[in-house]
C-alpha cells in the first residue's frame, strides 16, 4: 500500500470511529431521555396515586393565602406511622412513631429540620386536652397531627407526607442502602416484632431499610431527644444517597417502594419544585431539636419541653418562613442531657 492510500485508509478509519463514537452517544442521549420521560410519568402517576387532603383542609389556616413550592417558604410535616397489621391496630388506635418538620426557605435554598419527641406533652385541638403528641393522630388522622404541630410550634404546616414502616424500608432498599453513623452497639426487634432480629455494632457502616428503620425506632439505649437527631441523621443520608449521581437508575425502584405507603397533599407539581433544592447538590440542611425535661410526677411518662427553648425555636422557624425577620438564632447548646425508660403510655 502507497502512503497516499494509507493516509487515507488511515483517516477512513477514524472517521468510522467519530460515527460510531457518535452513535452512541446519540444513542445513550435518547435512552437517558426516554428512561427520564418514563421516570417523570410513574412519578407523577405514583404522586397521583399518593394524593390525599388531610380532611377538608385546603391550607392552614395560620396562612392568608395558599403558598406554592416554587416562590414561597413552606413547611412540610413528615409523619411516620406503623398501621401494619402484624400490630393488630385499629384506625383509631394508630399513633404517629416519628415526626420530623421540615422548613424551607425559597431564597437560599435551604432547609430546617425540627424533629419532635413522640412523647412530648402538650395540647390537641381535636381532643381538647393536653397529652403526648403522639396520640393526636389516632382522633383524626393526619389533620389532628398537624393542628397539633402548629399549636405547638406557633408556625403553619403548609403540607404534611404520610410514612409507614413498609415504604421506609422499601425506599433505603431501592437505593441499595445508606451510609449512618451508629452511636452505640445496637440488638433491636425487627419490623415484624423479632425481638433481637437486627444486630449493629457502633461506627460508620452501610445498613438496609430493616436497620435504618431500627435504628430510627429504637428507645432503649438514649432518650427521645437523641432518637430525633437519629431520624434526622437518617433522613440526612437518605437525601444524600437519593441526590447522587449513583441513584439515578434507582428512582424507579424508590418510586416503585413508595406506592400505596405514602399519602401526601402535594401535587406533582408541587414535588417537582424541589428539584430546585437539589439542583446544585445537597442543600443547607440544619437540624434542630426541643429541648426538655422527663417527667413522671402523673405516674405517665410525658416530654414536658422547657419553654424558653420552645420559644427560641418558633422564632428561628418563624424567620426561616419569612414570617418575621430574621433577628434571632439557635444557640449551640441545642441539646438535652436527660433520658429516660422506655416508657409508653
Amino acid at each position: 500500500m502507497n502512503r497516499k492510500n494509507y493516509r487515507k485508509s488511515k483517516a477512513s478509519k477514524r472517521r468510522t470511529a467519530i460515527k460510531i463514537a457518535l452513535t452512541l452517544a446519540v444513542s445513550l442521549l435518547l435512552c437517558v431521555s426516554a428512561f427520564g420521560i418514563y421516570l417523570v410519568k410513574k412519578a407523577e402517576n405514583a404522586a397521583d396515586n399518593a394524593y390525599e387532603t388531610a380532611g377538608d383542609r385546603e391550607m392552614s389556616d395560620l396562612r392568608e393565602e395558599k403558598v406554592e413550592p416554587l416562590h414561597d417558604d413552606i413547611s412540610i410535616l413528615f409523619i411516620g406511622v406503623d398501621d401494619s397489621s402484624k400490630r393488630d391496630q385499629k384506625s383509631g388506635k394508630i399513633r404517629s412513631d416519628a415526626l420530623v418538620l421540615a422548613t424551607l426557605n425559597n431564597e437560599d435554598k435551604s432547609v430546617k429540620l425540627v424533629s419532635i419527641p413522640r412523647d412530648t406533652y402538650t395540647y390537641i385541638p381535636d381532643a381538647g386536652i393536653e397529652d403526648k403528641i403522639t396520640h393526636a393522630y389516632g382522633f383524626n388522622g393526619p389533620s389532628s397531627t398537624i393542628e397539633s404541630v402548629e399549636n405547638l410550634l406557633d408556625i403553619p404546616v403548609d403540607y404534611y407526607v404520610r410514612m409507614d414502616f413498609e415504604a421506609f424500608i422499601d425506599v433505603v432498599d431501592a437505593l441499595d442502602g445508606i451510609t449512618v453513623d451508629v452511636p452505640y452497639d445496637l440488638k433491636e426487634q425487627d419490623e415484624n416484632d423479632q425481638a433481637g432480629a437486627v444486630s449493629l455494632e457502633e461506627g460508620i457502616q452501610e445498613v438496609n431499610g430493616s436497620e435504618a428503620l431500627a435504628l430510627a425506632r429504637t428507645r432503649h439505649y438514649d432518650n427521645d431527644i437523641e432518637r430525633g437527631k437519629r431520624q434526622q441523621m437518617i433522613l440526612e443520608s437518605i437525601m444524600d444517597k437519593a441526590l447522587s449521581a449513583t441513584s439515578f437508575t434507582k428512582y424507579a425502584d424508590v418510586i416503585n417502594a413508595v406506592g400505596d405507603n405514602m399519602k401526601t397533599d402535594l401535587t406533582f407539581k408541587d414535588m417537582q419544585s424541589f428539584f430546585e433544592y437539589g439542583k446544585n447538590g445537597k442543600p443547607d440542611v440544619e437540624t434542630i431539636t426541643l429541648d426538655g425535661y422527663d417527667d413522671m410526677s402523673t405516674g405517665i411518662y410525658y416530654w414536658q419541653l422547657d419553654q424558653e427553648s420552645l420559644m427560641e425555636v418558633q422564632d428561628v422557624l418563624q424567620s426561616h418562613l419569612g414570617l418575621k425577620p430574621d433577628t434571632s438564632t439557635l444557640s449551640d447548646n441545642n441539646s438535652s442531657e436527660y433520658g429516660h425508660e422506655d416508657y409508653d403510655n
